[in-house]
């Protein structure tokens, strides 16, 4: 998960979120959603990459991918975020996570919490 700048502008400012991003326009969700993983942590994400489902909500839509993750956490390099990190199921349900970053804990962004536990359960 990505920890999030403390941009005011952005939505869930400071919050551990899922990686993405924007639709640009032409593309389609999985053409954005290997843009976007490799632009924010640099990863090509394998051609065995599965849509999970479809979030919607008054700001946004989100169309959630998952993949397996076939390179070692430490080969990931942020570009976008404060933070990032990989969280137990007990973190999730929890809905907090420690940054060293930040030095602090800080929470996941409901929805994305949400997501998480839907994918834990499913």
């Amino acid at each position: 998960m990505q920890l999030r700048d403390n941009i005011p502008t952005i939505l869930y400012p400071g919050y551990w979120a899922l990686f993405g991003g924007h639709i640009e326009p032409g593309e389609t969700p999985e053409v954005a959603v290997q843009r976007e993983i490799l632009e924010e942590i640099g990863y090509n994400l394998p051609s065995t990459f599965t849509f999970f489902g479809f979030y919607p909500d008054e700001k946004v839509m989100r169309h959630v991918f998952h993949a397996p993750l076939e390179v070692e956490f430490n080969q990931l390099v942020l570009n976008e975020g404060w933070d990032m990190g990989l969280l137990t199921p007990e973190q999730i349900d929890k809905g907090v996570c420690y940054s060293e970053n930040a030095q602090e804990e800080r929470l996941l962004g409901p929805v994305h919490q949400r997501i998480l536990q839907d994918f834990i359960n499913s």
